[in-house]
């Protein structure tokens, strides 16, 4: 099994790879493969909504989202981490987000139903309840079952290296990461002898006549 680790912030080994660092750990004793993707620090745009994905099975801008998107596929689970800032995620992540999450569903390149989902947010003090309900909006719409902890997934800290003070942070990540890897394996399980759940046809509502 695999999870894809996407780290938002700019900073390459700050409290953000810090508590996704702590999770790795817990995958790599329950022998799950994980993969880092640094997001924060790279120069994307965000997505102008021209549809082309649709057709092409991939973005239109072949950056680091098409790179990437072959590691979401392949993965059983995902983990967002980003820093706060004003309440609310990393802009170059949430960039990445939409035209990933965005690219890979009207593209049809595969199906996200069931891979389990996980925030995790880092501040010095505040917004992160609001950062996290952002992230895991990408989830909720794609039918993936979103991974909770013993609290919300957050972690304090504010110079580098501050989050391995935030103890019941980091517990809080070993918890979550606990939590992902019996979802994944009973998921993995339950897809075997039941397979996926059926799906209607989408039905889009504009309300215009």
């Amino acid at each position: 099994m695999k999870v894809m680790l996407i780290n938002g912030s700019p900073h390459p080994q700050g409290n953000t790879f810090l508590a996704l660092e702590e999770m790795r750990k817990i995958f790599a004793a329950e022998d799950i493969e994980t993969e880092m993707v640094h997001v924060g620090n790279k120069a994307l745009r965000g997505c102008i909504a021209c549809g082309s994905c649709a057709a092409k099975k991939k973005c239109v801008f072949d950056d680091l989202v098409n790179e990437t998107a072959p590691i979401f596929k392949e993965s059983n689970g995902v983990v967002i981490g980003s820093p706060v800032y004003y309440a609310s995620a990393n802009g170059t992540l949430i960039s990445y987000l939409d035209r990933l999450f965005f690219s890979t569903q009207m593209g049809q390149c595969f199906d996200k139903t069931m891979k389990v989902g996980a925030s995790v947010v880092i501040a010095r003090r505040g917004g992160l309840s609001a950062t996290f309900d952002e992230l895991n909006k990408y989830f909720t719409m794609n039918n993936m079952p979103v991974a909770s902890s013993q609290y919300w997934n957050s972690v304090h800290g504010r110079e580098q290296g501050e989050a391995v003070k935030d103890d019941e942070g980091m517990q809080t990540m070993r918890t979550l990461a606990q939590n992902m890897v019996f979802l994944m394996k009973s998921i993995a399980l339950g897809r075997e002898k039941y397979g996926l759940p059926e799906k209607e046809e989408w039905i889009p509502t504009h309300f215009i006549r």
